[in-house]
């Protein structure tokens, strides 16, 4: 009886502590887009830091996003091609590839790539100067942290995630083609005018518009759990883990409830 109170015990603090950490975690987040949307528009706008941030987060991400935007349409156009095989179906591959990539694969995916590579850097950077205390160095100048450091980061992901996106979709219907035409034998012409035909403006633009919430789930608490390191490069080390955790699991689920918006969205249109 005493054990099972006493593992009671443990599950409610434990409970009770996951409940506080979520809600400081929404306040703060929530608190960092107030600073990041009254500072944005008051001031000086560091232009040089912004192009600083658009060249590290797109140019120096394109070889990851076009490797991973490959891969991801010749796997998809194999497996679908070697399944709709057996049933007749293997002239439908296009059409399955390009709305699958241009939908869903080829966002998410990216949103994925850029979170592991680019939240984790932007954690560990931010993380590492508040730890050296130039983030209070900055505020005792009189500067506004939020406008050199988190403003540039955030809109350059803005920026670059939807261009990066549009590139996947390319490359990585370009990947689904060459197997398409090497492995299923298909004609090439036919591949290119079935995924022509197929994607409409609507399956585009959802796509691409999901990526304006993915580039704020990516760059926002990657700075937030930056900003809130206490001390030493341990609390670095976590807070880079936090922070590429957390931003995959809000692509994941936005993901879905973006989706079911498009749908609900498409029906009444």
């Amino acid at each position: 009886m005493t054990s099972l109170i006493k593992q009671f015990q443990d599950y409610s603090f434990g409970l009770l502590k996951t409940t506080e950490q979520s809600l400081v975690f929404v306040g703060g987040i929530w608190k960092l887009i107030e600073n990041i949307f009254k500072d944005t528009f008051k001031g000086k706008f560091y232009w040089k830091l912004l192009s600083e941030q658009i060249y590290i987060i797109g140019w120096r991400s394109l070889p990851l996003i076009i490797i991973t935007a490959v891969s991801i349409g010749m796997v998809m156009s194999l497996q679908f091609g070697l399944g709709l095989e057996k049933f007749g179906g293997k002239l439908y591959v296009p059409k399955l590839v390009a709305l699958t990539i241009i939908r869903e694969m080829g966002p998410v995916f990216t949103a994925l790539m850029i979170a592991a590579r680019v939240g984790a850097g932007i954690a560990s950077e931010i993380g590492s100067m508040t730890v050296t205390q130039q983030i209070d160095a900055l505020r005792a100048l009189g500067t506004s942290p939020i406008k050199i450091i988190v403003i540039p980061r955030v809109l350059a992901c803005l920026i670059c995630l939807p261009l990066l996106v549009a590139l996947a979709n390319l490359v990585g219907n370009a990947g689904g083609l060459f197997i398409g035409s090497s492995e299923l034998n298909l004609d090439p012409h036919f591949y290119y005018q079935k995924v022509i035909t197929t994607i409409t403006f609507k399956d585009y633009f959802s796509g691409i518009f999901k990526t304006v919430f993915f580039s704020l789930f990516i760059s926002i608490p990657s700075c937030y759990y930056g900003l809130n390191v206490k001390s030493g490069t341990k609390e670095v080390g976590q807070a880079t883990t936090r922070a590429v955790v957390m931003a995959s699991i809000l692509i994941l689920v936005g993901d879905f409830f973006l989706s079911k918006l498009f749908w609900i969205f498409e029906k009444w249109i």
